[in-house]
């Protein structure tokens, strides 16, 4: 039996990337918990995790559908695309998760590392969203939700391209949210903090670093993936049908503009 907190998302389809694990793998089970449908994405090296994703979401009595992708590619981006609309028949909400962090400091950092972080974080948004719009217009509906970072706002030492990466992702959603809203389709950004994930542990390894962190938020905590998923499913739902082109920091009160 289905059950949904919400009944405006029965029915509805969403589309996670880099969903194997983390921040990803939380607003997947989440949106699950909602009531919606979900297409989960990540590279082939992530499979067993991703599968792990898929069970926990159809113990939730919604169904799952895992799509192997590098969201730089474009031709495996096309293909998901294809695939994800065949299973469904329709994506509701694209949430663009997918990203890496490779630290390096700027004047030694390999061109190869500023690609890499550059294609995946910022560029498979891009790809993503462009592959899927053209089902997103035609039925005059969609909600895009790209995962940024307060990185993309400030960042830290080393992460002079994962930084700017994620600012590309914020200007980027700006503008298409003016292209896109008189079709029917928001785009917003959520910007995460001090999360602790795999990614995230670069960061938080180091007691100290962890507690100045800590020290750092507000709320005197460091986050976890779940505490991205409420924001999330807030700009994929219709109560925020009126709300695009916005970034909302979701960082236990780090960075307040």
């Amino acid at each position: 039996m289905r059950t949904h907190e919400h009944s405006g998302s029965a029915g509805r389809t969403a589309l996670v990337t880099g969903a194997s694990r983390g921040i990803g793998a939380a607003i997947a089970t989440g949106l699950a918990k909602r009531g919606y449908d979900v297409v989960l994405n990540d590279i082939e090296r992530q499979k067993n995790d991703l599968e792990g994703v898929a069970i926990d979401i159809r113990a939730l009595g919604q169904r799952a559908e895992p799509l192997y992708a590098d969201v730089s590619s474009k031709a495996d981006v096309e293909t998901m695309a294809q695939k994800a609309l065949e299973a469904f028949g329709k994506i509701d909400v694209i949430v663009n998760n997918a990203g890496i962090l490779i630290a390096g400091e700027v004047d030694g950092l390999p061109e190869e590392t500023w690609d890499a972080v550059m294609d995946v974080n910022a560029k498979g948004a891009f790809m993503v969203i462009q592959a899927l719009l053209p089902s997103m217009k035609k039925r005059g509906y969609g909600r895009i939700v790209n995962i940024a970072s307060i990185g993309g706002k400030h960042g830290a030492p080393e992460q002079a391209h994962y930084s700017a990466s994620k600012a590309a992702v914020m200007g980027f959603s700006r503008v298409l949210a003016q292209e896109v809203g008189p079709l029917g389709i928001t785009v917003n950004c959520v910007c995460p903090g001090i999360i602790l994930t795999d990614m995230g542990r670069v960061n938080l390894d180091d007691p100290l670093v962890r507690d100045a962190w800590k020290s750092k938020t507000a709320m005197a905590r460091i986050g976890a993936p779940e505490d991205v998923v409420g924001p999330v499913a807030f700009f994929a739902s219709d109560d925020a049908g009126f709300v695009t082109g916005q970034t909302l920091n979701v960082d236990g009160g780090i960075v307040f503009s």
